[in-house]
């Protein structure tokens, strides 16, 4: 009876509760809802901040502590002005580098883009330097117990055989940069064939090539190109090959796969650089005189001093000024084929008139004596004293390969 009661009262006591607190919320969501919000402050909060000491360990500079630096060489750069940009402050090295007759490269032949690797250290003291000479050699400078020694480092290059493809959308140039193709492959392949195909006028969009060169690697990074091995070029639809062919004594020429010479007796150029500027004319404006002139040769623009090859095998008939020519090498040639390089700014110092001249051999430099309003080569084909389109002419080819 007692538990009973107890429980009751317990019950009510709950139960009271619960009611009381439901009746009170509903009248504080009646309250609120029936008068205005009052308006409210916004709340300001700023940040305090306090500095706290920590217990940091002490660092040492060790000003002898050595790291490296790369470089690239730019357009009128000295040794001095190189080292100024990688803060190599070492008077002494500087000193030694300019009169040593072994570090004569740096002082004389900087050439831009190539890559010059310092060792210094924090003080700017020199301890080694790299630089790049070409694809083969680099010059090495270093600081030992005895002073700075020079010498020059031949690179050991590995030979490996690269396969590329590319397809012509303009020229056969923007066809190889869009192939990672180096442009001197680029070049033979347009030697190669050109006495098959006018690179100049022939190509199509669509044509496509594919190609096996020799290329040299140093640690993994490529430093030159060697020879065209194959290749195989489609042109307008017709089927091109050209394969790489050499004898014991490291003679080399290219043939048909049926053993064909691809060999010319003429280059069709005489530069490597092959951006033609102005092309074989009978009736071409002239910029300087400003009347209608005959154009009998084309023009091939490139920087002065570019080197200027024979076309074929030779003999120098004229070397000297002439009129608009400006400097000018006339090449005499078998069977009445005669040769015209004008606008040179020099003549190679290996040749003289009268002198007998092999295909490739170094006649003279770019330039723009005479009439010419740039740097380039006015140069001419003349069959018996009449002129060719020398990128149009029919250049004659070397005998087949024996089947022995």
């Amino acid at each position: 009876m007692f538990s009973e009661r107890k429980f009751s009262r317990k019950y009510f006591k709950l139960h009271w509760l619960a009611f009381a607190s439901g009746l009170l919320a509903l009248i504080l969501f009646l309250a609120v809802s029936e008068t205005p919000q009052a308006e409210t402050s916004p709340v300001i909060l700023s940040m305090i901040t306090e500095e706290v000491s920590l217990p940091l360990p002490s660092q040492t500079i060790d000003r002898n502590e050595a790291f490296w630096q790369i470089e690239q060489v730019r357009q009128d750069d000295t040794l001095e002005s190189l080292f100024r940009r990688m803060n190599v402050r070492d008077q002494e090295a500087i000193k030694y580098l300019m009169l040593s007759p072994d570090a004569h490269a740096l002082n004389t032949q900087l050439i831009p883009g190539h890559t010059v690797e310092v060792k210094s250290n924090l003080q700017g003291k020199l301890l080694y330097l790299e630089y790049e000479l070409d694809a083969e050699n680099i010059l090495v400078a270093g600081l030992t117990s005895n002073g700075y020694v020079v010498a020059t480092k031949k690179l050991l290059l590995e030979s490996q055989q690269v396969l590329k493809s590319a397809v012509i959308r303009d020229t056969l140039f923007g066809a190889t940069d869009d192939a990672g193709i180096p442009d001197q492959i680029a070049i033979q392949i347009a030697d190669i064939l050109s006495s098959e195909i006018d690179f100049y006028q022939d190509l199509r969009n669509g044509d496509r090539f594919h190609v096996i060169y020799e290329a040299f690697y140093n640690a993994g990074e490529m430093m030159k190109t060697g020879n065209v091995l194959a290749v195989e070029f489609v042109n307008d639809g017709k089927v091109y090959q050209a394969i790489h062919f050499g004898d014991t004594t490291g003679k080399y020429a290219y043939y048909t796969p049926d053993g064909k010479s691809l060999h010319k007796t003429f280059l069709r150029s005489p530069l490597e650089y092959t951006r033609i500027s102005s092309s074989f004319n009978a009736g071409r404006y002239h910029p300087i005189l400003q009347r209608i002139k005959a154009h009998r040769g084309v023009d091939m623009a490139a920087p002065t001093g570019t080197r200027v090859k024979a076309s074929g095998d030779g003999v120098v008939a004229f070397m000297g000024r002439k009129g608009g020519y400006g400097n000018v090498v006339v090449l005499n040639h078998p069977s009445g084929v005669s040769t015209v390089y004008g606008h040179l700014s020099r003549f190679s110092d290996a040749i003289r008139k009268g002198d007998t001249v092999n295909q490739g051999d170094i006649i003279g430099y770019v330039g723009m004596t005479g009439l010419a309003t740039g740097p380039h080569l006015h140069y001419e084909f003349l069959v018996n004293g009449s002129h060719r389109d020398p990128m149009k002419v029919a250049l004659p080819t070397s005998i087949p390969l024996d089947d022995n």
